[in-house]
């Protein structure tokens, strides 16, 4: 007959066993109990004094169109854009730059009273940051996965959470315009100045070649050609004045008649170059002056009928579950440390 094999006792002692565990909870019942309520009833208090906070959105696509006069102006199919199309990845990454200025944060906290209405004290010398770090944590820019822009705001009012989403939204079309005008201003001016001086150019020579028309000289070429018919024949039939007349006229021609020559194609050269920088120049002044949405609303705020924060039965549930595992983790080491102590 085998031995019975030894049985370690230390072995069997260390080894996990969910019934140790039950037996554990069992013998300290009323403290883990104690903890667990005491966690469940502080955790419902505090849930209670949160205030209850409300999230408004705004859904927006970005525009494709980054000049009117482009767009709609011009012909050549190769720049010209469709002012429906909503914009892409590039075009939604710079619509959230936009929203998350430091303009757009500025004017809502202006309009709205944000240090009044969180009760930052104003005098404080770091009111901004606290302002800045409470807009943060109130209102969100992110893309979607559709390449729409999603604005979330939220605060203890719903009318007031619905009314900055939307207020930023509108914010968007001013911003980004002004930026773009600032840049659209100095063009026009660029251009204008073109214009003007390529116009007064065109009006001078015009003056020029409408004084050289006064003294007769009309088409070089084809005056020269039948003057000489003229003189040839007055002088066949002897007219003497008549071949005098002439050959004055012929005098003038001859000489004003290279001027007139290079007047007359300069002009219409330059006013061809005066015909392209007035498109040029009216696309400018389009660019400048006029405003299209750059955005498409797919869904504007309204304010929210629900809460969004804080979920109560969540915070109970998670505190309490947090302190009756904390409360075990607490008597394991409780006890264990008794045992090394009386071992020692």
């Amino acid at each position: 007959m085998s031995p019975e094999p030894k049985i370690d006792k230390t072995k069997e002692e260390t080894s996990f066993d969910s019934t140790h565990i039950l037996l554990f909870i069992y013998k300290w019942r009323k403290p883990i109990l104690a903890i667990t309520v005491l966690a469940a009833v502080t955790s419902i208090v505090i849930s209670l004094l949160i205030p209850n906070r409300y999230k408004s959105t705004v859904i927006l696509f970005p525009t494709t169109t980054s000049s009117i006069s482009k767009a709609l102006l011009s012909d050549n199919p190769g720049v010209k854009n469709d002012i429906l199309q909503f914009g892409e990845e590039e075009e939604a990454e710079q619509m959230i730059q936009i929203l998350n200025s430091d303009d757009i944060r500025t004017r809502i906290s202006a309009k709205y009273h944000l240090m009044s209405h969180y009760d930052i004290d104003s005098t404080s010398d770091i009111a901004k940051t606290l302002l800045m770090k409470q807009y943060e944590s109130s209102v969100a820019v992110h893309r979607t996965e559709y390449m729409s822009v999603q604005v979330d705001v939220t605060d203890e009012s719903p009318q007031f959470a619905a009314n900055i989403a939307n207020d930023i939204a509108a914010y968007y079309d001013s911003t980004k315009q002004r930026i773009r005008k600032e840049r659209a201003m100095q063009g026009l001016k660029i251009v204008e100045r073109t214009y003007r001086n390529l116009e007064k150019e065109v009006m001078q020579m015009q003056d020029s070649l409408n004084k050289l028309m006064k003294l007769g000289v009309n088409d070089y070429e084809s005056q020269s050609e039948r003057l000489n018919e003229y003189i040839n024949k007055a002088i066949l039939e002897g007219k003497t004045a008549a071949v005098k007349t002439l050959q004055d006229q012929l005098k003038i021609i001859s000489t004003y008649g290279e001027a007139y020559m290079s007047l007359r194609d300069n002009l219409e050269f330059q006013r061809k170059n005066l015909s392209e920088v007035k498109a040029k120049y009216e696309e400018a002044k389009v660019d400048a002056e006029q405003n299209l949405p750059d955005k498409f609303v797919v869904n504007s705020a309204f304010p929210a009928e629900k809460k969004s924060y804080p979920v109560r039965w969540l915070i109970v549930l998670s505190s309490t579950v947090s302190a009756f595992l904390l409360g075990i983790l607490f008597l394991i080491v409780f006890e264990n440390f008794k045992k090394i102590k009386s071992n020692l």
